[in-house]
């Protein structure tokens, strides 16, 4: 993607992507943002197409979801919410750009796609050396057993017993 097509950064977008339910999501109002409309709107035109969101592709979250969400994020207030917020799955973010129409929705969307494949990318990465850690863990702990007991100062000699003894 060229420089002048770049409409937002990607870390401003990778900051957006959470984790929900063991899937990695991003928030209505985060992506109503970033495709300029409104949190409203971008409801609006998904509740008209309900059919093409199934629940691995969006989901509302629970109420507990939410106040762990505004604990972990540090704000003190929600901005009024009166309905849970809806969240969108990779697959359910890819399903908006065919709900929003406009031009800056599919550029955004092309560049929320490359955000996710990027954090996979990131998490495959961390998932070998995670790997590769363990395979060679035993041998690491094996090596400081070794260099702990060549540290340890010898042991005192035996000590002579004092006062009167009776063999």
């Amino acid at each position: 993607m060229k420089k002048s097509e770049i409409l937002i950064p990607m870390e401003r977008i990778e900051n957006r992507i959470l984790l929900v339910r063991g899937q990695k999501v991003m928030l209505d109002r985060d992506l109503a943002l970033l495709y300029g409309v409104t949190t409203g709107n971008l409801n609006k035109a998904v509740s008209r197409n309900l059919e093409r969101f199934p629940s691995d592709f969006m989901f509302h979250l629970s109420g507990k979801e939410l106040k762990d969400l505004i604990f972990h994020s540090g704000t003190s207030r929600w901005g009024g919410t009166r309905k849970p917020p809806r969240v969108f799955t990779e697959q359910g973010v890819a399903m908006l750009s065919s709900v929003l129409r406009s031009e800056r929705a599919v550029k955004v969307n092309i560049q929320i796609m490359r955000a996710f494949v990027k954090i996979r990318q990131v998490l495959a990465s961390h998932e070998e050396i995670r790997r590769k850690l363990e395979e060679h863990d035993h041998k690491i702990s094996g090596i400081i057993d070794a260099l702990n007991r060549l540290l340890a100062p010898p042991p005192p000699p035996p000590r002579k017993k004092i006062g009167f003894h009776t063999d």
